[in-house]
């Protein structure tokens, strides 16, 4: 019985250092941190933690991808009539024409990707910005360009309030990339090419990747590696479906 009362004791006694801790997350923070803790609870975390899982099961991505996934509330990248299936892999329509990917195609893109912390990558088709959080958990240095302005008006402000206030968002057309920013160490593209972006390869370093699902009808996933200054090394992983990539810049 004393072994327990001094359990209790010892519990109590640290209650005020939790307390303490928890308003200077807050007060560091401002309203991110309270926002993500209240929208994703245990049932959340749990039907993610599933979903990772079948994941594995899958072997779509690797262990570093997994657990950037299993740190992303995918259900708050979607429309709340969408919540209760955020964690099904399947495709998900999030307006302006455009989709959030389903799980299991952001986890072989990534993988693919092979990102390292620190490493300056473009993401070409923000979209909901649920492919840029995970990109983001994985430490790198993230640029993401969006075509759509309703869109990068929207998920900007997501993820600001989600405390991914690391990425750097543009509006401009993807087939242009980055010039400015250039060149990257690897470059995403999430949605389906007709032909190859020339303009992108040439913001590429030398060494880097472009991940990048190419065709008009029928897409496949595709891997270049950059060689050199002119030259190019190309590989492909299986067919895929995305929305068509499309040029110039779309106003409200």
């Amino acid at each position: 019985m004393t072994k327990g009362v001094n359990i209790c004791n010892r519990f109590l006694d640290l209650v005020p250092i939790y307390v303490e801790r928890w308003f200077w997350l807050l007060s560091i923070s401002g309203d991110s941190i309270f926002a993500r803790m209240i929208q994703d609870g245990f049932r959340q975390q749990g039907l993610r933690a599933r979903l990772v899982q079948e994941l594995r099961r899958k072997e779509a991505g690797n262990e570093r991808v997994w657990e950037a996934m299993q740190r992303v509330p995918r259900h708050l990248f979607l429309d709340t009539s969408f919540g209760q299936f955020a964690y099904r892999d399947v495709a998900f329509p999030i307006g302006a024409g455009q989709t959030i990917s389903q799980p299991s195609t952001v986890a072989r893109q990534t993988a693919l990707l092979g990102a390292e912390p620190g490493q300056r990558i473009l993401e070409v088709g923000t979209g909901s910005g649920y492919q840029a959080a995970v990109l983001a958990e994985l430490g790198v240095e993230l640029y993401s360009i969006e075509r759509q302005s309703a869109l990068y008006s929207s998920t900007r402000g997501l993820l600001q309030q989600l405390g991914y206030q690391g990425i750097k968002l543009f509006l401009g057309d993807g087939y242009e990339g980055l010039p400015r920013e250039a060149p990257f160490d690897g470059i995403l593209v999430t949605a389906g090419a007709a032909v190859l972006p020339q303009e992108l390869l040439r913001q590429l370093k030398v060494g880097g990747l472009m991940v990048v699902p190419l065709g008009a009808k029928v897409q496949t996933m595709t891997r270049i590696r950059r060689l050199s200054e002119n030259d190019f090394e190309q590989e492909t992983f299986g067919e895929c479906a995305f929305v068509p990539m499309l040029g110039g810049i779309v106003r409200r």
